[in-house]
């Protein structure tokens, strides 16, 4: 279940050019005892970025040129997994250097995204939202 922050901005003029990032890490990967992706995600929430998503992968490699996928008995213990995060460009590059500190191995990578629609679903029960289905 979501709890929404209760200092949550309206992101009305959120559409438009903005910069996508994509950090791409390791499902194992680990930052103060705890997951990388969840630590990265909680960063880019108390810096205040628009979202955050975590899509775990079903195969990769990276530098190491290690393959990493179910089908590998040692991948299958570290999936590829990456966070993505669209907001303004100099938000993005705000968050970097912590970024930076906190990523021990993989990939980082921007670039420009066209916004057509941020927002937030509307509470259940009221009339002219987009409900469960709708883009948010």
């Amino acid at each position: 279940m979501s709890v929404p922050r209760p200092d949550a901005p309206l992101h009305a003029a959120f559409g438009g050019e903005r910069t996508l990032m994509r950090i791409h890490i390791g499902e194992a990967d680990r930052f103060d005892g705890r997951p990388l992706h969840r630590a990265v995600v909680e960063a880019l929430r108390a810096r205040g970025l628009a979202g955050a998503t975590v899509t775990q992968c079903i195969a990769g490699f990276g530098a190491t040129g290690a393959i990493h996928s179910w089908s590998t008995e040692l991948g299958a213990l570290d999936l590829p997994v990456v966070v993505e995060c669209v907001d303004e460009e100099a938000r993005i590059q705000a968050v970097l250097p912590e970024l930076d500190r906190m990523i021990g191995g993989g990939l980082i990578t921007l670039e420009r995204a066209e916004v057509v629609a941020y927002r937030a679903p509307e509470p259940p029960g009221s009339a002219g939202g987009a409900g469960a289905g709708g883009v948010a």
